[in-house]
Order: structure tokens, then sequence, then C-alpha cells
């Protein structure tokens, strides 16, 4: 079994295409057939001349195609209509707020676990991020203490984020956290729908990574090798993320995912690795592709970002169509966090939030089911 360090130094070779010559002489020959064209209609068949050459009345039936296409996408319910996916940055603060406010999922004492929409920032200075509106928010909860973040999902994602209004409950967490660092117990738990399925069906990936300027973008990528130099001076960090299969069908699979270290978009990354990029990833997804029904990795420097490539089959699922697809959120999920006991606890507990509603009719459309035991104790 090669492990995903080593899956990554493999690359796949080019391929020519063969049949290219015998398809051009093939429309060669039917625009030679005297420019005759048949009209079928309700009285029979009849066969007039045409001045259009042979490859315009081509592309125009597959424009037709396409239109009558999207107007099938368009007439079901798919995830971007119905439940809707909430767009964060053309929601005024105050209808943000009042969402953060309407998914408090856990009041304790000086501890709030909010469940964030995907796309809204932890810290970001740039738009509507959750310390940017932690004023309002205390407010609206009528806290007595200012609010201040502890743990939460990263932007790209939805879950979980822990507020405190008490800095010496957050040092007690941030302790506790150090602890189950070290003794090398899961803090957080994500669950994910990705694109293939991974084998084996349960495991772990490590490797180190680092942040690369690609095309002017920064980009995470993974180093096969790192150098004790590197690691020092913390230009490469090792991760790790341990995974299982809670279900697969039609080609997808709804994975629990429990990252063992810190790190950006380690988790987009990391299922990469494993052939079965998260829906939803318009940046990493780029990095897998298949040649002959064989998973390839393309080098990064040609995996630039770009909206998934996403098969036939599971867009019909979806309803959806080619131009909807940059439009799908990120499917991942932080739905477990675990908080630290206290005077009324002698065990941790182990906080949850639902996916939300997109999510689910994701799972619902592509037969991915999730067991309420997935809800519980990881």
């Amino acid at each position: 079994m090669r492990s995903a360090e080593q899956d990554v130094s493999c690359q796949g070779r080019g391929m020519s295409g063969a049949g290219a010559g015998a398809m051009a002489a093939m429309y060669r020959g039917s625009a030679l057939m005297s420019g005759w064209r048949s009209i079928c209609g309700a009285r029979g068949c009849v066969r007039r001349r045409s001045s259009a050459p042979w490859y315009q009345e081509h592309l125009q039936m597959e424009d037709k195609k396409l239109r009558s296409n999207s107007r099938v996408g368009d007439k079901k319910s798919n995830i971007l209509k119905n439940p809707g996916v909430i767009a964060v940055d053309k929601m005024s603060r105050e209808s943000l707020c009042q969402h953060l406010a309407d998914n408090v999922v856990y009041r304790e004492g000086p501890l709030v676990a909010i469940n964030k929409p995907p796309g809204m920032s932890i810290g970001s200075p740039e738009g509507s991020s959750i310390v940017s509106l932690l004023p309002e928010l205390q407010q609206v909860l009528q806290t007595k203490s200012d609010l201040h973040v502890v743990k939460g999902a990263p932007k790209e994602s939805s879950g979980l984020v822990l507020l405190s209004s008490c800095h010496v409950t957050t040092k007690r967490c941030e302790d506790f956290y150090a602890k189950c660092r070290e003794s090398e117990r899961p803090i957080t738990t994500f669950c994910a729908v990705t694109l293939g399925v991974p084998s084996p069906g349960e495991g772990e990936i490590k490797v180190a990574l680092k942040v690369e300027n690609i095309g002017g973008l920064d980009l995470v990528i993974p180093v096969l090798h790192p150098s004790k130099g590197s690691l020092e001076r913390r230009e490469v960090k090792r991760t790790e993320t341990r995974y299982k299969i809670l279900h697969t069908a039609e080609d997808c699979s709804l994975l629990q995912l429990q990252p063992m270290s810190v790190y950006r978009e380690q988790l987009l990354v990391h299922c990469v690795l494993k052939f079965c990029p998260i829906l939803g990833d318009h940046t990493y997804s780029g990095r897998v592709a298949k040649v002959l029904g064989e998973d390839i990795y393309v080098p990064v420097e040609q995996a630039t970002p770009k909206p998934q490539r996403i098969e036939e089959k599971i867009l019909h699922k979806m309803h959806l169509v080619d131009w909807q697809v940059p439009r799908i959120p990120l499917h991942l999920h932080l739905h477990h966090l675990l908080i630290p006991p206290d005077t009324s606890r002698t065990h941790p507990t182990h906080l949850t939030a639902p996916p939300p509603p997109f999510f689910k009719r994701t799972m619902d459309l592509l037969h991915l089911k999730m067991r309420k035991s997935d809800f519980s104790k990881p």
C-alpha cells in the first residue's frame, strides 16, 4: 500500500488523439455530399440544398442541446435554488449578525458556540468577519462581557465557532487543546462530500506542506522531503489528518476528517492527495485528473485554481449544468468540537453543529447517508 507521500510523486503520461484524423475525414465527407440536408416533418422527409457549411449546422445543434440542458437544470431543485447558499459578501452586517445569533448551538456560562456559514472568515480585515461582528453579536446575545474567539472553522468551510466572554475560561480551553495535541487526541472533526473514494477506506494522511507563490497566488503545496533547516525556520510544516469513509455512493464519498495539525487549507490539499477532492474545491481540485480511467497528479505549476471539473453524471444527479459549477460552495463542515470539563462536568464535552441545508441537500441528491451516530461522539 502506497502512502500519500509516495502517491504525490506519481505522474501521468500524455496521450495523443489518434481518432482526430478519422473524425475530420468523416466531417469532410459529410460536407462533400453536394450540400444536401434532410428535413423531416409531418408529411415525411424531404431534401433541400443548404448553403450553410456543415460545421455551422453542427454548432447550432450543439447550442440547442446546451440550451435544452440548461432549461432542464433550471427546472430541477438544485442546491443553488433550494435551499440556496448564503452569500456572505452580499449580506448586511445586521443580517449576518442576526444569522449568527439564530444559529447558536451551545451556550453555557461564558462559552457560546455558533454554526457559521461558509465563506465567512474568523478575523480577516477584509469584509465582514466573526471578529468584526463581535460587538454587535454581544448586544444581540446580551452577554455581560466582551466576546472573543477561542477556536473556529476556517473561512472556506461552514461549522462551529467557539466564543468566550471570560479570559480565564479561554486560557483553560487553550491549555486543554495543548494537552490534546500532545496526547494526539482529535480536537475537531469535519465532514466532507468528496468526488472519489479514498483507498483504503480509513487511515492517516501525513505530508509536509508549505506555501508557495504560483502565478501570483499563494498556494499550499506538498513537500516530499523537507530539509531540517526548512522545518526549523518554519518554512515547511509536517501535517497529519485522520480520515474515515462514512458512506459512498455515485463514485462520491462522505468522509470524516480529523486534522491532527493546524495548517491553512490542510484538509483540501490532503483530500486531493487521496484522489478525492472536496466538492466545491475550486482551488486545488485541478491537481488530479483521470487518464484512461486512471488517477494521475497534475504538476502544481500547471494546476492553477479554476472551476472544479465534475463528471456529467454527478452534475445530472445534482440537477446542475456546467455554467453553474463555479457557484458550488465547498462541502466541508466542522461538526464536532471538543471543549474541556469544568466544575459542572468531569469529562470533556463534544459540541455538535448540523451541516448547512445545501450540504444536506447534496447528500440527498447523491444518495449519501449520515447516521445519527455520526453526529454523536466521534
